[in-house]
């Protein structure tokens, strides 16, 4: 009976050894269509590159620009003079009455040929005109810092799944560094078990340890095809690209000396096209009240007609014009009451945004010092678990250590070196969180 267990144990062993050698096989050199995979090293920096040009919000950012830039151009049209021309060319026909001897007058057929410009400038409006220009051109600000805020968010999802990316990337190189750790550990507790210093169910945990290492080789392998696609996305790259992040895990902005909350929200740029919005509004509210005033403009024409080509009979005119509504249903009232509750409104939204940037801020530097102060709790976690950890498999493989106090060395040895890049990453994450709670732009990175 105990020949025959070890059979089964010795199968148990050659099926695991060959899991893993399927395992490690498959990170070095993949097989079939996976081997033809290239993939594309990309720092920060490329990866910020390939942001700017073809994410999707950026570009439907500046478009929006651009459209505030033709709003502004159509609003001072109004101060130019505006001038039209035209061309007429007729032909009409009448017939005669009948005539007192009772026969019928004759027909004549006639051209009619005229041609001429006119023109139009405004000369009073009650400024309504100029304060539309002004309006045009917060609204303008607006856009701009609308597309810096947009941009500073984009740079925040694209930092995130870059580390995202390295993190994976790095898990599958622990991953692998604990399967085999695990293999040599399956196989010391397979050689005390055959010499009957250690019982079965030691064995098959340490069998099951092997093959949930395996399992996460998997998952971490799985994890950076996910993080590949969510970087691309950020990107703005129209196919998935098998990519590679190059990179490391050192914070570099770190903001160790607390700074000026205050100051720095005054330059977020959400808070700046809040201002724009508020300073466009008030420039409305004058609008409106123009309304009240009359409109002057000056008139001129000139233009030839005459019933041969070229017409030769000239003619021109030139006044001014002035109107002044009377009475509109109260339309300039109702107008200027919009203005003014869209000016309070705009005043309110600047004072909410200031209070949450300052308050984003406080809680993104916040956890910045705590991620990295963590960082470092568990780096010491992991080396004191790796020293622990080579005594502990001394003691074992020399029986001065049971399986259950060697296995629970292993595990937390397992344990810190996922904290310890679950910490890394975090710190990332949070240091990108931070540079975004400040409005940095993709622009603003070196």
């Amino acid at each position: 009976m105990r020949k025959g267990v070890k059979y089964i144990l010795a199968g148990a062993v050659i099926i695991f050894m060959c899991g893993g050698a399927r395992a490690e096989g498959a990170a070095a050199a993949p097989a079939g269509p996976a081997a033809a995979e290239s993939i594309t090293p990309m720092t920060w920096g490329d990866c910020v590159k390939e942001a700017a040009k073809n994410n999707p919000d950026l570009v439907s950012s500046q478009q929006s620009i651009k459209s505030s830039q033709a709003d502004k151009t159509i609003s001072a049209s109004g101060l130019f003079p505006q001038i039209s021309t035209d061309l007429n060319a007729s032909k009409s026909k009448s017939s005669g009455g009948s005539s007192s001897g009772g026969t019928s007058g004759g027909s004549s057929a006639v051209n009619n040929f005229n041609y001429g410009v006119t023109g139009n400038q405004l000369l009073f409006d009650g400024f309504q005109t100029i304060n539309k220009v002004n309006a045009a051109k917060e609204n303008i600000k607006a856009a701009q810092q609308s597309y810096d805020f947009t941009s500073s968010q984009v740079r925040q999802r694209l930092r995130a799944a870059f580390v995202n990316l390295l993190r994976a990337q790095e898990s599958v190189k622990i991953s692998q560094e604990i399967y085999e750790r695990r293999r040599q550990n399956y196989e010391l507790v397979t050689l005390r078990y055959e010499s009957g210093m250690e019982n079965k169910g030691s064995l098959l945990t340490e069998g099951a340890n092997v093959r949930q290492a395996m399992y996460e080789i998997s998952v971490a392998k799985r994890n950076v095809d996910l993080a590949r696609r969510q970087l691309t996305k950020e990107m703005g790259l129209l196919q998935i690209v098998p990519v590679e992040a190059k990179g490391d895990f050192i914070v570099k902005d770190p903001a160790t000396e607390k700074p000026d909350f205050i100051a720095l929200a005054a330059n977020h740029p959400s808070l700046q096209q809040l201002i724009a919005k508020k300073n466009a509004a008030a420039y409305n509210v004058k609008t409106a009240k123009g309304e009240f005033l009359p409109t002057i403009t000056a008139q001129g024409s000139a233009n030839k007609s005459d019933t041969r080509w070229p017409p030769e009979g000239n003619q021109w005119s030139i006044g001014a014009a002035v109107s002044f509504p009377i009475f509109e249903g109260g339309k300039r009232f109702a107008d200027v009451s919009k203005a003014n509750a869209l000016l309070i409104k705009a005043e309110a939204d600047e004072r909410s945004s200031r209070d949450g940037i300052i308050q984003s801020l406080t809680d993104a530097w916040t956890s910045l010092q705590n991620a990295l102060e963590n960082v470092d709790v568990q780096n010491q976690f992991l080396i004191a678990s790796n020293e622990r950890a080579k005594i502990t498999e001394t003691q074992y493989s020399t029986g001065f250590a049971s399986f259950n106090d060697w296995i629970i060395i292993e595990n937390n040895l397992v344990a810190a070196k996922n904290a310890y890049l679950n910490a890394e990453a975090q710190a990332l994450t949070a240091e990108a969180n931070w540079i975004q709670a400040k409005g940095e732009t993709l622009e603003n990175i070196e």
